[in-house]
């Protein structure tokens, strides 16, 4: 059957009667950019991956970053190109299936899920270690960290459930709060150290071991970006998507960008370029607003607060859209593309998304317990495996989504197909993704590193051959990916 073109707005068979749909235009650029950045959740980001990226790249791991945030600018062309064609709460499984078909709709659809699912149980977990951190080292108590986990993530739910608009400014407002942490503790580190500030980090002669030093950390720095493509799934709740989408990816990576690059170099500067001693440290931006700030340091550990909350509800809101469209779109049980009456919030992707990452976490802490050292589960280790995993997924999708854009538009608007933008721009990206996912799977990683990329290729054949087996009993799945665009009456 053929594939019905970019504008087709059949109504999804599996769910029912006419599609169901999220509340349109409650959005604005500003706020879909600002759940996108809180998405990102810098704090979060760089407390916990800086010490290792400062490791492999040395004193010039600012340009790692800077090399990360081009290659993600180059994912946010792709994101941006096909959001302006087909803006769709489905985001990547959108536009895949649009131009491969119902198999890879599929298969995406399942790839996303687990990999968002997976990242964000370690984010989840982070939220509550990261508050028994706090609270430890102020006041002496140590509550386990997964009562503040189960607490948190249950507000986060709520607000979600109460609505697009009041959960995206919350998320909104503690990624102002964490921002503005972050710059004044940046600020006071070079203030403070402003006689020894030098440009050495930003000289690629200052890399270890030059370009595989860089290529080493470039993974994880691409990571610290990961929730860039966050405004793509609120695409049906934004006004006018097809413009103020791209708005909000550019601007998002662009911002990141820099306020990495300012994070880097001033916890560089607050260690006296000292990488290996600040390689030891488990959260060196914290360390640095300890000398800096005094007493005031408390403020970090507010940013880092902020950060976890901020990426608990921006990504869960998101990440939970593309669930619910597939779920809608009948690639996912149609019980997923439910919608609240009143709200308009897809209510059972949320929770059964949220549900799922917590029972990985359970399930997680259980291996630790029945293993030979019977030990409990450190939410720090956790969230560095779960989002290595999470991320080997997700990049997949990124891949497929690059390698798709230029034969989306030949096929579907050959009069708008532009060289540049639709065919190189892509190309380089994939390029990009392909870097971070060679050193994800390349043998003699500990475990249990060296055996994700297995787990990695079982889901991908996994989704493959359900996907076939169910576009077989369903030929009709062809005409409902993509039937629903997101500026559509």
């Amino acid at each position: 059957m053929p594939h019905p073109g970019p504008g087709s707005l059949s109504p999804p068979g599996p769910v029912g009667g006419a599609p169901q749909r999220l509340r349109g235009g409650v959005l604005g650029m500003a706020d879909i950019a600002a759940a996108t950045m809180a998405n990102v959740g810098p704090a979060m980001s760089f407390f916990f991956s800086f010490a290792f990226l400062a490791t492999t790249a040395g004193e010039g791991s600012p340009l790692t970053i800077l090399a990360a945030g081009v290659a993600v600018g180059l994912l946010g062309n792709t994101l941006a190109e096909f959001s302006r064609a087909h803006p769709s709460a489905g985001s990547f499984i959108t536009f895949v299936g649009k131009t491969f078909g119902p198999v890879s709709a599929v298969t995406t659809a399942l790839l996303a899920t687990l990999g968002y699912i997976i990242a964000m149980a370690g984010v989840i977990s982070i939220s509550g270690g990261f508050v028994q951190i706090t609270l430890h080292h102020y006041t002496g108590v140590d509550l386990p960290w997964i009562i503040w986990t189960l607490l948190l993530t249950g507000l986060a739910v709520v607000l979600m459930l109460r609505g697009v608009v009041v959960s995206t400014k919350w998320a909104g407002y503690f990624f102002g709060m964490e921002m503005l942490v972050l710059v004044v503790v940046s600020v006071a580190a070079l203030v403070e150290h402003r006689g020894q500030l030098s440009v050495d980090p930003f000289l690629p002669s200052h890399i270890n071991d030059g370009f595989k030093g860089l290529a080493a950390g470039f993974p994880l720095a691409v990571y610290t970006f990961i929730g860039w493509e966050n405004s793509a799934a609120l695409a049906e709740e934004t006004e006018n998507p097809r413009r103020n989408v791209g708005r909000a990816v550019f601007s998002s990576v662009a911002i990141m960008t820099v306020s990495y690059v300012l994070f880097a170099y001033s916890t560089l500067t607050g260690f006296g370029y000292d990488v290996e001693r600040l390689g030891d440290s488990a959260t060196p931006f914290i360390d640095v607003a300890h000398q800096t700030l005094g007493a005031l340091a408390f403020l970090a550990y507010l940013g880092g607060l902020t950060s976890t909350l901020g990426v608990l509800i921006a990504g869960i809101n998101s990440q939970a859209r593309l669930v619910f469209n597939a779920g809608r779109e009948g690639l996912l049980p149609s019980f997923l593309g439910y919608v609240h009456p009143i709200r308009r919030t897809p209510n059972n992707a949320i929770v059964t998304f949220t549900a799922t990452a917590l029972l990985i976490i359970g399930g997680w802490a259980l291996v630790h317990l029945l293993g030979p050292d019977g030990r409990s589960m450190n939410p720090v280790v956790f969230f560095t495996e779960s989002s290595t995993l999470g991320a080997t997924l997700i990049l997949l999708v990124y891949l497929a989504s690059n390698i798709a854009l230029p034969l989306y538009y030949r096929r579907y608007r050959p009069q708008e197909f532009r060289l540049v933008r639709h065919l190189l721009l892509p190309a380089i990206g994939t390029a990009a993704i392909l870097v971070p996912l060679y050193y994800l799977a390349k043998p003699g990683q500990p475990a249990p590193y060296n055996w994700f990329p297995y787990a990695a290729l079982a889901a991908l054949l996994a989704a493959v051959g359900y996907a076939t087996v169910l576009v077989r009993r369903d030929p009709t799945l062809a005409e409902h990916v993509g039937s629903v665009v997101a500026d559509a009456d």
